[in-house]
């Protein structure tokens, strides 16, 4: 492992293309560097010298159609670029956010939202937060209950309340999944996605004090009589459950491209630390007991990172991808949680100190 670089492993890289966009994005992104994103969540700001010149050379883009303003790539190219940011030790969440809701506009919107949104998401001047948990929901969607009226003359109100809800404050605006006030044709609960205006009035956002070592704070929602305008529906009212699986499954393919990225970092720091650290005259990468566990995380990584590529792939051909992106994000979270347990147990009590940039990762796992 001494003189690989792990993240020029060929596993996703399966053309010249893609891995010159790995490499430029590697190029971009180690200018900035661990060091720079720790300082940058440590004062709570967000990274948006970073942000600018991702969106300046097109990879926040690289998945949206070129007649948007995107790179006419697809989901297997973002994933690339999100887990090189994350493997140069800048996991950038905003990015995952940007999947979910760039595909949903880009495949259900109207062409009005898409010439309103899409260039923005491409070149990072726009950005949208995504509001889909709720407290008494968790990830059954079907029992949401931050509800949709109609109004006369057209439009909607939401009251209710969403959680977890990434970067609400950074963005211009926030895509709602919503209950429908009024039951469907079958008499059931029927869903649907709306836009709102993120200063919009009626809407109050309250940080929640959590320990993700990220620059996108999570956030509280509260919407009291929230007005929406009737041309900010995302494709037809009541379809919203079908519609927003266009962006569900890309953000499970991102999230494990995330932990992917951050599982090569904490490898790629593991393996210097065990070459150059001497004791007893010898590296300690020459002890089993510090290799064979390093080992065990990169062939678990590399697994990890084939099922997302997999994933990808289904989600770009237009096949059902929501069993692989599953089966993805939970295999990446699952070797990124033991590759930085293995590259914090190599740096020793090191591995738990803020110098290192190891630790805070164990909270930015999505």
């Amino acid at each position: 492992m001494n003189d690989l670089h792990l993240s020029d492993s060929p596993v996703i890289t399966t053309n010249e293309e893609r891995r010159a966009l790995r490499d430029s994005v590697g190029r971009l992104v180690g200018k900035y560097g661990r060091t720079y994103f720790k300082d940058v969540v440590k004062r709570g700001g967000f990274p948006d010298e970073l942000w600018r010149d991702l969106g300046d050379a097109g990879f926040l883009g690289v998945h949206l159609p070129e007649e948007y303003g995107g790179g006419g790539g697809g989901l297997a190219d973002l994933a690339v670029v999100i887990e090189e940011c994350a493997a140069q030790g800048c996991p950038m969440q905003y990015i995952v956010i940007s999947s979910i809701c760039g595909p949903i506009i880009w495949r259900h919107g109207s062409e009005l939202l898409k010439d309103r949104w899409l260039a923005g998401i491409a070149d990072g001047s726009k950005k949208i937060a995504f509001a889909i948990t709720e407290p008494d929901a968790g990830t059954n969607t079907h029992k949401i209950s931050t509800t949709a009226t109609p109004v006369e003359g057209g439009g909607w109100r939401i009251n209710g309340a969403k959680y977890w809800t990434s970067g609400a404050d950074e963005a211009d605006a926030i895509l709602v999944v919503c209950r429908d006030a009024e039951l469907g044709p079958k008499g059931k609960p029927t869903l649907s996605l709306l836009l709102i205006d993120a200063k919009a009035p009626g809407l109050t956002m309250n940080v929640i004090d959590s320990a993700l070592g990220a620059p996108e704070k999570q956030f509280m929602l509260f919407f009291d009589d929230v007005p929406v305008e009737p041309e900010n529906i995302i494709g037809e009212q009541g379809q919203g459950l079908k519609q927003v699986f266009a962006g569900l499954n890309p953000e499970r393919v991102a999230a494990a491209a995330i932990a992917n990225g951050i599982a090569l970092f904490a490898l790629e720091k593991a393996s210097a630390h065990a070459t150059t650290r001497v004791v007893w005259d010898v590296p300690i990468g020459a002890h089993q007991g510090v290799a064979h566990p390093l080992a065990k995380s990169y062939i678990e990584v590399q697994l990890a990172r084939l099922m997302n590529a997999r994933a990808a792939e289904m989600f770009d051909a237009g096949e059902d991808a929501g069993e692989a992106a599953n089966m993805a994000k939970y295999a990446a979270g699952e070797a990124c949680l033991g590759a930085l347990d293995n590259a914090m147990q190599t740096h020793g009590g090191n591995g738990l100190s803020n110098e290192y940039g190891l630790s805070d990762l164990w909270f930015t796992v999505l």
